[in-house]
């Protein structure tokens, strides 16, 4: 059991790479395919902001923005994808039938090039912004202020933008996919399948991260910064890494919640998606592996279920489940599990040997 405990993570995500590759498929309708896919991209997402926040200590309250970033850099390329050559997108001939495509968006034509942006583009925002604050040792509060401000400037931003980003509407209308006719059944598998693919290999990637000396700094960086840096270590770089690496994974869950959603919106990546994708990490507990992307696949069951046929009710229970995680489970669902662990695999105490047995009586006689 000793050797087989550091490889049980690894373990776990086989099995749940099981569940959502192979029986998933099997067995769910193609409505709630497309919703697991939906959820996969939000639990992406959170697994980043699990390392960020749960090992690292940086509460990111704006993860909307990467998220919209990639998520609208994508949806440019499906949009010109369906639209014919020398034609405009048709929000666009709606809004100023003259007017020519805007200079940014032409790039993103190329299929290589929307990849990279998508990878890119969280890089140089997240490793400018981080690298101003950390420097600075800005953190707490002051730092989950101004990550929630980028994401409402963002979504004021493409709001006020309609001719260039099409405004409150957004872009949808999708009909290909890197050449994949999205209607079709059979693509929208393998779109679902790319998705979660894609949430495996992040809980690979922060399971490697978590278990190596970077994890240990990442750790010790939240409850003793300055021992470390006493230690010759920049707390600074530290914290970068993991937040670049959190906001990459948010950029990459936007990108596939746009072929499978069919639209984007400003709604989807302002303060209220940060705060929805924040809530699943705390509900599943932000500190685990598998806690940030079952209690943002949990939120995001919630949404899709209980917001369509209760949506003024459905905000309520969320505030309460929260409410109640932060009062009695303040490490989330997951630490339910570490409890009853250690109530059943608790060490049994070793019988004494002849010789200890013999030295215990042995004080107390004097």
């Amino acid at each position: 059991m000793t050797k087989l405990k550091p490889w049980l993570p690894v373990i776990g995500i086989a099995l749940f790479a099981a569940l959502l590759l192979v029986v998933a498929p099997a067995v769910l309708s193609m409505h709630w395919l497309n919703n697991l896919g939906k959820y996969c991209c939000w639990a992406i997402a959170a697994v980043g902001i699990g390392l960020a926040w749960g090992r690292g200590g940086m509460l990111v309250l704006g993860q909307g923005v990467f998220f919209g970033l990639g998520a609208y850099a994508m949806a440019m390329h499906l949009t010109l994808e369906s639209t014919a050559p020398g034609s405009l997108p048709v929000f666009m001939i709606l809004y100023d039938p003259l007017a020519a495509l805007p200079p940014f968006w032409e790039p993103f034509r190329n299929e290589a090039f929307t990849l990279v942006a998508i990878v890119l583009l969280p890089v140089i925002v997240a490793g400018a912004l981080g690298f101003a604050l950390f420097k600075r040792r800005i953190k707490g509060a002051y730092f989950a202020i101004l990550s929630q401000a980028l994401a409402v400037a963002l979504a004021v931003l493409i709001s006020s933008t309609i001719r260039e980003t099409g405004g409150d509407t957004g872009l949808s209308d999708f009909k290909y996919f890197f050449g994949f006719i999205l209607n079709d059944d059979a693509n929208k598998v393998m779109v679902f399948m790319i998705a979660a693919s894609l949430l495996v290999l992040c809980l690979l990637a922060v399971w490697q991260l978590n278990r190596s000396r970077f994890g240990e700094l990442l750790i010790a960086t939240r409850d003793a910064e300055e021992r470390v840096r006493f230690l010759g270590y920049d707390p600074a770089n530290i914290k970068l890494v993991a937040y670049v690496v959190a906001a990459v994974m948010a950029s990459i869950a936007g990108a596939m919640f746009v072929p499978i959603v069919g639209i984007i919106t400003p709604a989807e990546i302002g303060a209220s998606a940060s705060i929805l994708m924040l809530a699943g990490v705390a509900l599943g507990g932000r500190a685990s592996l598998f806690g940030p992307a079952l209690g943002a696949m949990a939120i995001g069951w919630g949404q899709s279920s209980l917001g369509s046929t209760w949506p003024d009710g459905w905000i309520y229970i969320l505030g309460l489940v929260f409410i109640l995680v932060t009062l009695f489970l303040p490490m989330g669902l997951s630490s339910l599990f570490g409890k009853a662990k250690a109530l059943l695999w608790r060490p049994r105490e070793s019988p004494a040997t002849p010789a200890a047995k013999a030295h215990d009586l042995e004080g107390v006689q004097k």
